[in-house]
This record gives C-alpha cells, structure tokens and sequence, in this order.
C-alpha cells in the first residue's frame, strides 16, 4: 500500500467520523431542545393549574372579613407574599402602597397576601397601614407563591 492510498484513506476516515460526530451532536442538541420544551410545557401547565387554583382560594383579611381573589379578575393584578418578620418585605411595602395609588386609575391593583398568623398582621398594619389589599395566606403562603412561579 503506498503512501497516497493511506493519507486518502485516513482523510477519509476522518470525514467520516466528522460526519459521524456532527450528526450525533445535531441529534443531541435537538433532544436537549425537546427535553426543554417538554419541561417548559410542563411548568407552563403547573402555572395554569395553580393560576385557575389561585382564584378559587378565599382568605381571612385582618378585619376579620374574607377576600376572594377572583373578585380582583380582569384587572391587572400584583400580588405580593410578605411576612411581618420579613425585613425586605417591610421595607418595600410603602413602594406597593405608592404603586396601587399612581397606577390604580390605570386598573391596577396590589394585593399582599401574609405569610404570617393574623394576630401579627393587624398589629403591624395598626402601626404601618396600606391602601391595597392584604390577605392571610398563613404559612401555607409559601407554598403558594411558589407554585405561582415564586
């Protein structure tokens, strides 16, 4: 065998396993982007799920009353999980006060839901009131919002 017919078989080889590998790495790649698209499709109907479950919930409010999220449908809607033992959350709540004040001419609505027991909540709203809604999610507010996609 001469020299010719080795450095054309090798070239050859070569082309081969090039081909060999881009294919397999284009299969892969396409198998990664299905792999994702499944599990975006599926956090996408976790959401919906727990977006249609959100409406449906009722919850004390710290008067005593009870507020029904889908009375606030068809509005914009933030929705705000915040504990009075919660430092940030404290601090942002006066920036949510302002918000529902500038923005609720354009339909918008605030809506803090507590991560807290009640008895803490009215305390700390009889010292720091806000104009938008507040609701007792209790500990299970957590749960919650990370179902929401929290």
């Amino acid at each position: 065998m001469n020299r010719r017919h080795l450095l054309g078989g090798a070239a050859a080889a070569g082309a081969l396993a090039a081909g060999l590998g881009g294919h397999l790495w284009r299969e892969h790649r396409e198998r990664e982007a299905l792999a994702a698209r499944a599990a975006a499709q599926k956090a996408e109907e976790a959401l919906d799920a727990a977006t249609a479950g959100f409406w449906r919930l009722r919850f004390p409010q710290p008067a005593g009353d009870e507020l029904a999220p889908a009375t606030l449908r068809g509005r914009p809607l933030l929705v705000n999980f915040w504990a009075t033992w919660c430092p940030p959350c404290i601090k942002e709540m006066p920036d949510l006060d302002r918000f529902q004040r500038e923005f609720a001419s354009a339909g918008w609505q605030v809506l803090g839901l507590a991560v807290d027991q009640p008895g803490p909540v009215r305390e700390f709203l009889a010292r720091s009131p806000v104009g938008y809604r507040i609701g007792i999610a209790g500990f299970e507010g957590v749960e919650l919002g990370r179902k929401l996609g929290n």
